[in-house]
């Protein structure tokens, strides 16, 4: 193993549990900030493995996880922002019967 596969590994070992424990408790906005920096973290674990490796194509996985990550992030958010809303029709105010 080189310096590159360490430090690799270190990143891993170090913030990923952290991440996960960020994105398993607490409210909805701490959850999308542990999947964001889950993200980030497994892009620069990426950008680590090629040149460990000596493989350029892994970096491929690096670009892929930037531009699918944000909209990922869209995704989850706009999938709780809509569980917290009642559907259309439905009154949730009460209003006498």
């Amino acid at each position: 193993m080189n310096a590159w596969g360490a430090a690799a590994l270190v990143l891993l070992i170090a913030s990923v549990p952290v991440c996960l424990w960020v994105a398993a408790r607490g409210s909805v906005v701490r959850r999308l900030a542990g999947v964001c920096l889950l993200s980030s973290v497994v892009g620069g674990v990426f950008l680590l493995l090629p040149p460990a490796y000596q493989r350029s194509s892994y970096q491929d996985l690096a670009l892929m996880l930037a531009v699918l990550s944000p909209a990922g992030t869209l995704v989850f958010t706009r999938f709780v922002a809509g569980r917290n809303r009642a559907p259309e029709g439905s009154e949730r105010e009460g209003g006498g019967g």
